[in-house]
């Protein structure tokens, strides 16, 4: 017959479950002690770690803008982490980069259209597109950026995925791009205005310089572009206004 458990040992045992229960719960991901014994090898990475990385950053690259993709950003952030910690940093930045070069290269190449207005329009939904899926990528590889990109190559990652687009697409693309602008700028709603801007200030937002192409059309979307300007510049400026005016009263789509 079994004895009666002692009712102090009982209050002890259970005193003790219930100091254990209402310790903090430490995340698995960022449990100090489960990094110091895990190991990633060469193969780790090509068949677990990167796929995971390399599918999320396509899907961010390919979607429309203002849409939503389900992507996991606390995994993603797991497989940074761990690649990161485990000396991994150099090829994981690497590689990012050459999987988003190779990407802008094909966005580069379909963008080409011998309609002016579509080239346009396709334009800026390339760099619209990119610009938002900077800020999902950005976030996923943030700890490479603190303790890799900062640190040892002084700089920042989206410092250095903007660049990207700009050697890959904006500087093959902006020559023919710019005076399509000029000359839509010309005809009242060839391209919406909404676009037009958006796209004008993106272009500065990328590249500064891109603005002494043209910089009287930056100056109408971009402030202190030009220098300050004379009594005889001004009356221009007027002139021009008034024109402007005059084209959008005669235009169809035109709503008084």
């Amino acid at each position: 017959m079994a004895e009666p458990m002692d009712e102090g040992a009982g209050a002890v045992q259970t005193a003790e479950q219930s100091q254990e229960a209402s310790k903090p719960k430490v995340s698995s991901i960022l449990r100090p002690g489960s990094m110091v014994m895990m190991t990633i090898t060469e193969e780790d990475y090509l068949g677990h770690y990167w796929p995971k990385l390399e599918g999320a950053i396509h899907q961010l690259l390919t979607m429309r803008p203002g849409a939503y993709i389900p992507i996991s950003y606390e995994q993603m952030y797991s497989c940074v982490y761990k690649c990161v910690c485990k000396q991994f940093s150099e090829r994981l930045y690497s590689d990012l980069l050459q999987k988003i070069s190779c990407h802008l290269d094909k966005v580069s190449m379909e963008l080409q259209t011998p309609d002016s207005q579509t080239y346009i329009e396709n334009f800026h939904f390339a760099l619209s597109q990119y610009l938002q899926a900077l800020s999902g990528i950005v976030p996923i590889f943030n700890y490479m950026n603190r303790f890799y990109i900062e640190t040892k190559l002084k700089t920042d990652l989206n410092v250095e995925l903007r660049k990207l687009f700009v050697r890959h697409v904006a500087e093959k693309h902006v020559p023919i791009l710019i005076p399509l602008l000029v000359e839509a700028n010309t005809k009242p709603f060839f391209v919406s205005p909404p676009i037009m801007a958006n796209l004008i200030s993106s272009l500065y937002a990328l590249q500064p310089d891109f603005a002494k192409l043209r910089p009287h059309l930056f100056a109408k979307y971009i402030p202190n572009i030009l220098p300050p300007c004379s009594e005889t510049e001004l009356t221009n400026y007027i002139e021009e206004a008034r024109q402007m005016q005059r084209d959008l009263r005669t235009h169809p789509d035109f709503i008084r």
